[in-house]
């Protein structure tokens, strides 16, 4: 793995709106090492989830540079833009984004077999260090958010990405089974050595995490 799983400098990213163009990022630089731990956050509005999309190479940058273990994304065509995606990242959103005509084990090892990396061993670890190993022939409407959740984090896992990316995905959960879910991600993390970019609106889970830094009018500072 690389010595910087992520790297952004002076990122810029406006929107046009009716009466002109609104700024959303404007100078942003961090770094993020492998094993580390990072809580960005901001007010809603202030352009976090917008970052993390740039990160994940779903929105394009107007300026700066994103680096992903040491690849630079900011300027790639689509098709390289995608593979450095299926291959280096993961995302975990609030919403779970499972698909639902699969049951657990399928959407576990869903990532990592588009990626070509599945491991049917670290899929299976996965499932019981998470609590899904009772639930892996369920279908996801069959399960509690809580587990979904843990199905989405197990989803990213198994492909051993370089970079986590989270937005808010303790957000439909309550506080315990929220710390819960927490801990686990940073269980992985260390075990696996990938940096993890963690959203949140939450001072309290922020300080879980080694490192806090706040986004405020484009900017990022230590929170």
């Amino acid at each position: 793995m690389t010595a910087t799983a992520l790297d952004i400098s002076h990122l810029r990213k406006s929107y046009a709106r009716p009466g002109g163009a609104t700024e959303v990022l404007s100078d942003v630089t961090l770094a993020l090492n492998p094993g580390e731990t990072l809580a960005l956050t901001g007010e809603s509005g202030s352009g976090k989830s917008t970052l993390l999309h740039l990160v994940a190479g779903l929105d394009r940058a107007d300026g700066g540079r994103i680096a992903v273990a040491g690849q630079e994304i900011t300027a790639l065509p689509d098709r390289a833009l995608a593979r450095i995606r299926r291959q280096h990242t993961a995302l975990i959103f609030q919403q779970y984004n499972l698909i639902p005509s699969l049951n657990v084990a399928e959407n576990l090892a869903f990532h990592a077999r588009m990626a070509g990396r599945h491991d049917p061993a670290w899929v299976q670890d996965l499932a019981e260090r998470l609590g899904l190993a009772g639930l892996i022939d369920r279908m996801p409407d069959e399960i509690s958010g809580g587990q979904r959740q843990r199905v989405a984090i197990g989803r990213a896992m198994a492909l051993r990405p370089a970079l986590l990316l989270a937005d808010e995905p303790t957000g439909n959960l309550d506080e315990e089974t929220s710390d819960q879910v927490i801990a686990v991600m940073q269980d992985l993390v260390t075990e696996t050595g990938c940096a993890l970019l963690f959203v949140t609106h939450s001072d309290r889970i922020a300080c879980r995490m080694q490192r806090h830094l706040h986004l405020r009018h484009g900017r990022v500072a230590p929170a």
